[in-house]
């Protein structure tokens, strides 16, 4: 880089490393560390830092009022994410800086924890934060009033172990278990009425204390359907201060949209929009060195060479501009001989997003449209019929729009689209059969959250 010039311009593969690797995050990491702990050996502390810490480890508190389902949560959550469930009960000591030691060794390990039930007020919450203890969610499950109380009045406690069975929702199998519940203390309506008047007190402060990392979530509903709330929101990743570059990949059958997508990505957020059909035309009409080269294929309707296209693409790609604000592509690639191509020049897309729609809605959109000659306006035969008899009757179809045409790329595209998915791991769905606008906003949402967490053992996880 030219240190001189202004603005810096930085090699497009020193910000892919950046953010393949998250050296930006793990900067930010390092300084929180830092200025919590306050090491005496920054050196050491900062080397063992790097070592244990990973951001796939998770750090959770599960919170709620009293029979919110918190225990069940927590043991689903652990049993998911292989983490450590720690409560104020399964420790040696109920005192508050026992918790903190606990979930602080579980840190230095790099292991993964989920703390039940606590904290319960912000003085609380504001010493584990002063310990380092900070989580990356806090769940708070919630459910009215009248339905805690019922559900904490059926409430039974196996007296060997300290497990909890419901007399209507989980009531064991096994009479021997059934002989050994208890009712515990503090289940009657009255108890039950003033420890939810505690947390309703207690509770708005300590999401103060986590504003930006809370969450919460209907427990009046079946458990599983809680859970897979639960889960999808500790699976999601907070949003990065890093500097973020979109590199993204629309593809789709012909009539999908990825033009009009592609357009409105650009005009929003200044992306460069690049078609790569649209680039090799451009070639042939400006007279580029490639005109010779490509404009025979152009002219008969057949796809150009790889080693051209590649050519004429990676020039678009290099430029300052795509470099600086980010680009959207489409038309490129088709296949994953193309996909790899891409991928060693160095330009590999961060979102990658495939536009579904059902054949016949591909074929009704393509081969009924046509233009007119004179205007240059293009008309829809149900969509956006022509406005007079005269215009109707001068419109022209593109013959790559004729049923037979649409068909044979249709076919094209479904040989290729499953090895395509497998080539880019993380590729998002889009149900392109819809209002354009409502497809817009499920593409601009992907592109502005981070993509959400693998779970080990996941069939999704790469």
């Amino acid at each position: 880089m030219d240190a001189t010039a202004k603005p810096l311009r930085i090699p497009p593969e020193m910000a892919v490393y950046a953010e393949e690797h998250k050296v930006f995050d793990i900067i930010q990491k390092m300084v929180e560390r830092l200025l919590v702990d306050r090491p005496e050996n920054t050196i050491q502390y900062l080397i063992d830092h790097l070592r244990n810490d990973n951001d796939e480890v998770p750090r959770i508190f599960v919170l709620g009022p009293p029979a919110s389902g918190k225990h069940t949560m927590a043991k689903l959550l652990c049993k998911r994410l292989n983490a450590t469930h720690i409560t104020l009960e399964n420790l040696l000591s109920n005192d508050v800086s026992a918790l903190v030691k606990e979930a602080h060794s579980y840190k230095d390990k790099g292991q993964g924890w989920i703390l039940e039930g606590f904290p319960r007020t912000r003085e609380q919450a504001l010493l584990l934060q002063m310990n380092g203890n900070i989580p990356d969610h806090v769940v708070v499950l919630d459910a009215p009033d009248i339905v805690l109380i019922e559900r904490n009045m059926g409430k039974r406690i196996d007296r060997r172990n300290g497990e909890i069975y419901h007399t209507t929702f989980d009531w064991p199998d096994d009479p021997e278990i059934q002989d050994n519940l208890v009712e515990p203390e503090g289940i009657s309506e009255e108890e039950t009425g003033q420890a939810l008047l505690v947390y309703h007190r207690h509770i708005p402060g300590i999401l103060c204390t986590y504003l930006k990392v809370h969450k919460k979530i209907n427990a009046d509903q079946p458990c599983m359907d809680v859970f897979s709330q639960v889960l999808t929101f500790v699976l999601s990743k907070p949003r990065s201060v890093a500097p973020y570059t979109p590199r993204v990949l629309l593809y789709g059958p012909p009539g999908s949209g990825r033009g009009l997508q592609a357009s409105l990505l650009s005009q929003k957020y200044g992306l460069v929009n690049i078609c790569c059909g649209q680039l090799l035309k451009e070639a042939v009409a400006n007279e580029s060195k490639y005109e010779e080269l490509i404009g025979p294929y152009i002219e008969n309707s057949q796809q150009a060479p790889n080693n051209i296209v590649l050519k004429i693409l990676l020039e678009r790609l290099s430029r300052l501009d795509s470099a600086m604000n980010g680009w959207v592509l489409h038309g490129f690639p088709r296949d994953t001989e193309q996909a790899s191509l891409l991928n060693d020049a160095g330009f590999m897309p961060n979102r990658v997003f495939f536009l579904d729609i059902p054949d016949f809605t591909a074929i009704e959109r393509l081969s009924y449209r046509m233009t007119d000659p004179v205007s240059g306006e293009r008309y829809h035969s149900i969509y956006k019929p022509a406005p007079g008899v005269d215009v109707h009757q001068r419109l022209q179809q593109n013959p790559k729009d004729s049923e037979d045409q649409v068909q044979a790329r249709l076919e094209m595209y479904h040989a290729n689209a499953e090895d395509l998915e497998e080539f880019y791991q993380d590729v998002i769905h889009v149900n392109a059969d819809q209002d354009p606008y409502t497809v817009f906003e499920f593409i601009e949402s992907c592109i502005i959250k981070p993509l959400p967490k693998s779970v080990p053992g996941d069939p999704a996880s790469p």
